[in-house]
């Protein structure tokens, strides 16, 4: 497991990342994943991302900083500033299963978070290899931060399609919804009944679902969530949970 050290200087930075590069302050506090990678961020300005990389002994060396640049909507400065926190966080290079459940664990200490964290680190996991790298981050951190609508709920599909074979059944769409709510613990108000997960499932289902064949293709999604303001709202609540 990764053993961080911590720095001092995480407010400042989610601050100036605020003011200067676009990110909302609610984005910011509500998505774990910059908030965790910032805190550990080095203070230090003149680190470059190409002098880590040099001087760096980590066994996973992601790709260069112009390559992230043009592959992602991140700065060269925002790049810097989450490099430096994912090195500090994880100096291997990469964040396997175990340490992702015990990070995310931290945030919603009133609640079971491991089931959903373990969905979440398959969505970030593209490649299917077992780790997350940087470029596994800051990949889907685009998206979720800057994507468009569709570029998010094509994200959102890929969450929600546990098997990744296209489609979305009704049971991987109830364990996802299982998977938050035991995350979120008591700290719902009102407190919501544990039938309440499979309630909504049938409603988003019955929406989504247009032909009744039993799935929900990417195609029925998106088009269900643009055009369905209660929906899309709801769709909204893994990014408060990220």
């Amino acid at each position: 497991m990764c053993s961080p050290t911590k720095g001092t200087q995480w407010r400042e930075d989610l601050e100036h990342m605020r003011k200067n590069h676009g990110f909302s302050k609610k984005v910011l506090l509500n998505c774990w994943l910059v908030r965790r990678i910032v805190t550990w961020a080095s203070p230090n300005p003149k680190d470059s991302v190409e002098d880590e990389l040099e001087l760096s002994t980590v066994r996973h060396r992601p790709e260069g900083l112009e390559q992230l640049e043009a592959q992602t909507r991140f700065s060269r400065k925002e790049l810097q500033i989450l490099y430096r926190g994912f090195k500090n966080e994880c100096p291997s290079g990469v964040v396997n299963e175990d340490t992702f459940k015990d990070i995310y664990a931290q945030f919603f200490p009133q609640g079971d978070a491991s089931t959903y964290a373990h969905f979440l680190f398959n969505a970030f996991d593209t490649d299917h290899n077992g780790s997350l790298s940087f470029e596994d981050f800051v990949m889907g951190l685009s998206i979720l931060l800057r994507g468009t609508v569709q570029e998010k709920l094509i994200w959102a599909f890929n969450l929600y399609d546990i098997n990744k074979d296209g489609f979305i059944t009704k049971e991987e769409m109830l364990d996802i919804m299982k998977a938050i709510y035991d995350m979120m613990g008591k700290c719902t108000y009102p407190v919501l009944k544990e039938e309440t997960p499979r309630q909504h499932v049938e409603v988003f289902f019955q929406k989504m679902d247009k032909n009744k064949d039993g799935v929900v293709t990417i195609d029925e999604f998106i088009d269900c969530c643009q055009n369905d303001e209660n929906i899309m709202r709801s769709m909204h609540l893994f990014e408060n949970v990220l």
